[in-house]
């Protein structure tokens, strides 16, 4: 058997896992319960579940956020959006993102596990790695500090949303959905601020400073350098 075709039965075993874990989380969430009874359930030799998910449940959790991100892109990929305004695009990607998950307790479920200060970092990863998603998805081609100071403002758009979701009732979520919109109106009107400052006299001069050491940030080369939120290139 080629490598490539074991690392396609891994990835196979890996999702088959991932569903039967799915059935387990809303009663035991993401935990060692969870883990041990997709690998009986899916009938999976545990060593090989162990080595696909080294941690158990919450690399699982991991992997269930993952799968909602390839998910989003590939709607997005087939959505004509090309002629909405920029914040509605960002605002339809966001829900993408949301409505393309099926199992909210799953989430949830996530949101608390990851709320865990053991876990807090895998936490802020995932959330970063969507909102760099949603960008690239976009078609974002910053490649200055924007690049960082977008995916750090969509972070905190992105999971305030979610938390909302989580506790709306309301018919279709249309409670969500506004939220969302009064967010995106926010952050608009945010860079609308930023906007003016940088034509105004006084404060122009005041920003020069600031502006010029931010000028020398660069995003990830790849997304493999960015395996941790925040991390940058250092001015030359």
């Amino acid at each position: 058997m080629t490598e490539h075709s074991t690392n396609h039965s891994h990835d196979d075993i890996a999702e088959k896992l991932l569903d039967a874990a799915l059935i387990h989380v809303a009663f035991d969430g993401w935990s060692e319960t969870t883990f041990r009874a997709a690998v009986a359930d899916a009938g999976v030799d545990r060593a090989l579940a162990r080595g696909l998910y080294p941690r158990g449940a919450v690399d699982m959790a991991i992997a269930f956020h993952r799968r909602g991100d390839e998910l989003m892109a590939a709607k997005l990929e087939k959505t004509a959006e090309q002629e909405m305004r920029y914040r509605d695009r960002v605002a339809h990607a966001v829900r993408t993102c949301i409505e393309v998950v099926e199992d909210r307790e799953a989430v949830r479920r996530g949101t608390t596990l990851f709320a865990l200060p053991m876990y807090a970092a895998d936490g802020a990863k995932l959330i970063w790695g969507t909102s760099d998603r949603i960008w690239t998805c976009l078609g974002d081609t910053a490649r200055d500090y924007n690049w960082y100071t977008k995916r750090a403002t969509l972070s905190g758009v992105y999971s305030s949303t979610v938390l909302y979701w989580l506790g709306d009732d309301s018919l279709d979520g249309q409670a969500t959905w506004d939220f969302l919109d009064r967010r995106i109106d926010d952050v608009m009107q945010i860079e609308k601020a930023k906007v003016k400052a940088r034509s105004h006299g006084l404060l122009k001069h005041v920003l020069a400073g600031p502006e010029k050491l931010l000028s020398g940030i660069r995003a990830p080369k790849s997304r493999a350098d960015n395996d941790l939120p925040g991390g940058w290139t250092a001015p030359r």
